[in-house]
């Protein structure tokens, strides 16, 4: 049983150290109480790809920083290969516990990161590392759409931030 995190670099604005960001995002969910198998991705996309997304998610023009993506609590039921038509004979379900938990999808903009850190988390890296934080703190249910859960979030994110990256000291060269 393992925490999976795959994480994908599709933009070429800026430098993404995409192991990194997967021990961080690893770290936090640990500490977040995930157990057993799960699945999360964080994918890095420019501007246009993250405009694309939050205009049609969210209904909002332009970019963004970071958007979370969570899966649905129950697994999808699976078709048969290659059409996905039906079960197909010989066909046994999954138990529910042999199947991983899919958590969600994190998108990560790091142009607009690299605008936001001088006056939000101070460096880039910082800035990343908080956007990461940020993400799966929305994947595992807390938001900051009222002032008191917005206070608790960010309370969360220095917490985690300061347990698994400011302890850890600055990225290598």
């Amino acid at each position: 049983m393992s925490i999976e995190v795959f994480v994908a670099d599709e933009q070429a604005d800026r430098p993404v150290d995409t192991v990194r960001w997967m021990q961080l995002a690893e770290a936090v969910l640990r500490s977040e109480g995930v157990k057993g198998d799960a699945e999360l991705s964080v994918l890095f996309v420019g501007e246009e790809a993250i405009s694309d997304l939050n205009k049609r998610f969210l209904g909002k023009d332009g970019p963004t920083d970071v958007l979370a993506f969570p899966m649905d609590e129950e697994p999808a039921e699976g078709g048969r290969s290659p059409d996905s038509g039906g079960t197909g004979p010989g066909w046994v379900p999954a138990e529910p516990d042999d199947m991983p938990t899919l958590i969600g999808d994190i998108v990560i903009c790091p142009e607009v990161a690299h605008r936001n850190a001088p006056d939000h988390a101070g460096t880039y890296e910082d800035e990343l590392a908080l956007l990461v934080v940020h993400g799966i703190l929305h994947l595992v249910g807390m938001d900051h759409t009222e002032d008191d859960e917005a206070e608790a979030m960010e309370k969360r994110e220095q917490e985690l931030l300061d347990a698994h990256w400011r302890r850890a000291g600055p990225p290598p060269p």
